[in-house]
């Protein structure tokens, strides 16, 4: 057994599909079939039930699966490891970013960290902050930008604050509260809303707030994606409370919108979250391009 070869158990298991997985591994078919076939006569066990139709994992090659990739990602770091310790960094940085990321800019970000570590292959990952911080702890991720309401924190995670920020509230240019200098929580209950998913962090911080004075509103619109909200405001489809770092250069593009301060609207802190458990070389260097200091 051998590195290659559960390399293209994995590709066969992600594409279901031979021919798919072969152009992956920039390999002709038979020499893949061939390679897994062997594989299964050593192993003494059937990986996939083929079929001319499609391709499954048995329950073999599922269990085989798990172990494949923790291999081959062991084999990675060793690498990248192997490459830090000459000044090199190499490997691979799985990013997980919040649609409503501000305190950062992002893709400046990755242009000086790529001017730094151009042999990095970054991956990002869009999400809400409690799955892009489980998938940290699952080591899916490396790193992310999170947003969370004042009374949270992330947890299982190494974690620092980027910054704290309060939202607006975000209406069409024509609407009634368009010209008002700030309104409160209660003035706009019986507004019809767009927010993200219930259960989401985002979506926490407006629920939160509005529970906190007793009161109840009307989320008739859910959406993952800030831009898309905004797009239903302008509309006049409803309103949003959306973080205003986040939302004013959208907004100042945007004359069919107008955003109101809220007195007693919500907060978020955002944060920047990675592994706890022994960083890899491309997570302690962009760490190192945030001026990060991190802790033994």
């Amino acid at each position: 057994m051998d590195l290659q070869q559960m390399r293209y158990v994995v590709a066969v298991a992600e594409t279901r599909n031979f021919t798919r997985a072969a152009e992956r591994c920039f390999v002709v078919q038979s020499s893949l079939s061939h390679r897994i076939a062997g594989l299964e006569r050593e192993l003494g066990v059937r990986l996939f039930a083929r079929s001319s139709r499609r391709v499954d994992l048995t329950d073999a090659g599922a269990a085989f699966l798990v172990g494949a990739r923790e291999c081959l990602a062991a084999a990675d770091r060793a690498v990248a490891d192997a490459a830090a310790a000459t000044g090199v960094v190499r490997g691979r940085l799985a990013v997980g970013v919040i649609v409503t990321t501000a305190a950062v800019d992002v893709p400046e970000l990755l242009q000086r960290y790529r001017a730094r570590h151009p042999d990095v292959h970054v991956v990002l990952r869009p999400g809400h902050s409690a799955e892009l911080a489980a998938a940290i702890r699952n080591g899916d991720l490396d790193i992310a930008f999170l947003g969370l309401p004042e009374s949270e924190r992330p947890s299982g995670v190494e974690s620092v604050v980027l910054d704290h920020d309060k939202h607006v509230l975000v209406v069409q240019a024509e609407h009634r509260l368009a010209g008002a200098s700030q309104v409160a929580l209660r003035e706009i209950t019986e507004e019809t809303f767009v927010d993200f998913a219930h259960g989401s962090p985002g979506r926490a911080q407006s629920d939160e707030a509005f529970a906190a004075a007793g009161l109840v509103r009307e989320v008739a619109y859910e959406a993952g994606a800030g831009e898309l909200m905004t797009r239903l405001i302008a509309r006049g489809l409803g309103v949003a409370l959306l973080p205003s770092a986040f939302i004013r250069p959208l907004a100042a593009d945007n004359p069919e919108l107008a955003l109101v301060p809220v007195v007693d609207g919500p907060r978020r802190i955002e944060w920047l979250a990675w592994s706890r458990f022994n960083p890899s070389p491309a997570t302690r260097a962009m760490l190192d391009v945030l001026g990060v200091v991190r802790h033994a």
